[in-house]
């Protein structure tokens, strides 16, 4: 079962190849700001959520690590008792002793048998996890990424149009003025200049 996060990424996908392409341009789509801003909101809102469940798988860890110790310590206690039950008569004490040393080898094998195999398979649990969030973060990266490289060249490509609907309106004027009349600075100039003393 998908999470929703990888639910709001397929829907940013299908949204994204729904969109119509610009005039003249096979690259450049035409988006609907507050959709896209309204999925990218909620992606913003899950992903914490998404994030604490996979912690939550990683910290299962400590839980299988805890009941293959209890399964561990049960069978060295087994062992212990058989081997005290043994060694209470007095008939068969050195074939007890050899009973019970072997005993509890074969507890100890057994114990150390369950404790590596519980932290393989927690270790692959959390590293499941670390990747899949991984993997998560590097989508959600990307397609923030593609938007804001969209974002600038229409941003670009809106001052270059403007910039050359306000040159041919000061020609025409300047067909029309009396020589002499002083020329305005260009439009891109003006917000160049605007943008650096925003930035001062």
């Amino acid at each position: 079962m998908s999470s929703r996060i990888e639910q709001i990424i397929e829907e940013i996908e299908e949204y994204v190849d729904s969109c119509k392409y610009q005039p003249l341009s096979s690259t450049k789509i035409v988006v609907n700001k507050e959709e896209l801003e309204e999925m990218l909101r909620e992606l913003r809102l899950k992903t914490p959520d998404e994030i604490k469940r996979y912690q939550k798988i990683i910290s299962n860890k400590d839980a299988i690590l805890a009941d293959a110790q209890a399964k561990a310590d049960s069978l060295i206690a087994e062992a212990q008792k058989k081997t005290q039950e043994m060694v209470s008569q007095h008939e068969v004490m050195q074939q007890a002793y050899a009973q019970a040393n072997e005993t509890i080898s074969n507890a100890n094998k057994q114990a150390q048998s369950i404790l590596d195999s519980a932290t393989t398979d927690a270790n692959n649990i959390r590293m499941s996890a670390i990747a899949y969030t991984d993997d998560m973060l590097d989508n959600l990266s990307q397609i923030m990424g593609n938007t804001l490289s969209d974002a600038g060249e229409k941003y670009k490509v809106f001052i270059s149009s403007l910039q050359s609907c306000y040159e041919v309106v000061n020609r025409n004027r300047s067909e029309l003025a009396p020589q002499g009349m002083p020329q305005q600075a260009p439009v891109a100039d003006e917000l160049e200049l605007a943008m650096e003393e925003d930035d001062e």
